[in-house]
């Protein structure tokens, strides 16, 4: 079985076609789906998805995409939901320095009030880290939380064994499906098994086979291929770990079956 720690089910890209999408990622082998949450505004969403299906779990956070429109008040919001619900993890939260017009040090402050909330409530984290990876570092220094997920890891080898040695587990999808990107699949091929978990991040980051179009939630089953040939492994060895590395980062996904 494959666990997709990375996905946006809510989105309004699913609106037509969730329940469709979602059949065709079970029929392909992916046994669990962790949606996180952007802002309050989608809190019901995630909860409701997970209410839905016993297959879903779910996260609350405010992505560094959103801080803009998010008003303080807001993470009192998260933390009341935190306190009353069972959500898997906290997140989306993280730094983005990529995307213009967003203010890094409101970015920051909401992500260092998100990081002592996670670490309050006993939760591991869900990182948007983009064009950040050192100030990210520098915040999980300073506020020790029970580990994570790097979503989408993009830095250096370096900054990869920092966050193994926080207790984090790196994030590996569709950017590994492009052969111009050397540096992510050396990193796939050659970090520890035990540090990589399987995403997709659909809607978002469709591979190299679909560009332009909506990333479906059964890419996954093809990621792990990728996986598995870059490491020259079977692939039913590598949703065996992948699965195994979810649980082990997210205590509250519970078990999972050993089959792909």
């Amino acid at each position: 079985m494959l666990v997709d720690t990375h996905i946006h089910l809510d989105a309004a890209e699913f609106d037509a076609d969730r329940e469709r999408a979602m059949a065709a990622a079970r029929a392909a082998g992916v046994g669990r789906f962790i949606v996180p949450a952007v802002d309050v505004a989608s809190f019901d969403r995630v909860a409701a998805l997970s209410a839905m299906h016993a297959d879903v779990q779910h996260a609350y956070g405010i992505h560094p995409m959103y801080v803009m429109q998010a008003r303080d008040a807001d993470l009192d919001v998260l933390e009341g939901r935190l306190a009353q619900d069972v959500a898997i993890a906290v997140g989306e939260i993280g730094l983005d320095f990529f995307v213009p017009g967003l203010d890094p040090a409101r970015q920051e402050r909401f992500l260092a009030a998100q990081l002592r909330l996670a670490r309050e409530h006993g939760l591991p984290v869900i990182l948007h880290v983009r064009r950040a990876v050192d100030q990210i570092l520098k915040h999980l220094r300073r506020v020790e939380v029970c580990g994570g997920i790097a979503h989408a890891f993009n830095g250096s080898r370096q900054q990869a064994d920092t966050f193994i040695a926080l207790g984090f587990k790196l994030g590996f999808g569709g950017a590994m499906s492009f052969d111009g990107s050397s540096r992510i699949r050396k990193l796939a091929a050659e970090l520890p098994l035990e540090s990589i978990v399987l995403e997709t991040d659909a809607p978002d980051i469709p591979p190299a086979w679909a560009q332009g179009q909506r990333n479906e939630p059964a890419n996954l089953a093809r990621f792990a291929a990728i996986l598995a040939d870059l490491r020259g492994m079977p692939v039913e060895e590598v949703a065996r770990a992948t699965s195994r590395n979810a649980v082990a980062v997210f205590p509250r996904l519970g078990t999972v079956a050993d089959g792909c």
